[in-house]
């Protein structure tokens, strides 16, 4: 068995209200977006991280930012497509913890793990997600940004 741990975070972006907020995949219904140059889906973000931690093949950096300066790919789910490319064995295990002030994670997590579960061809009660708003002990948990990581396991 072999384990990857991801993290990503962004800042929240309150003035831009033509972007939308993208949280694994899912589109979520608030007046604020996050500050990147692709879709900034901080949860995507952070399982390409773990993955990459897994087969050492940073896709995040050099790779997205070709795939998104050169070719226009802003969507998050085509550099975690692009990261399993280079896993040559199965997800045993996804464990997800996101660290916001907004917005409200709990009435999506469903929604989430199904979709993450699709992009990754596995049984969604493989992955957990958790949320906690970190008691505004840190910019995250002020409502300043989202701070995600997760634990893949895989083998």
């Amino acid at each position: 068995m072999r384990v990857g741990i991801g993290q990503d975070s962004h800042k929240i972006d309150y003035s831009n209200q033509n972007k939308k907020l993208i949280l694994a995949g899912i589109e979520f219904e608030e007046n604020f977006s996050l500050l990147a140059n692709s879709d900034g889906d901080v949860v995507l973000h952070a399982i390409t991280n773990a993955i990459s931690g897994i087969t050492c093949k940073n896709i995040l950096g050099k790779i997205s930012d070709e795939m998104c300066n050169k070719m226009g790919i802003k969507n998050s789910e085509e550099y975690l497509k692009e990261a399993l490319k280079y896993l040559n064995e199965p997800i045993n295990h996804i464990s997800i913890s996101i660290e916001c002030k907004v917005p409200k994670i709990s009435p999506k997590i469903d929604e989430m793990r199904k979709n993450i579960a699709r992009i990754l061809n596995i049984n969604e009660n493989c992955i957990g997600i958790t949320a906690t708003s970190g008691e505004e002990l840190t910019e995250f948990g002020k409502g300043n940004g989202i701070n995600v990581f997760t634990c893949v396991t895989s083998g």
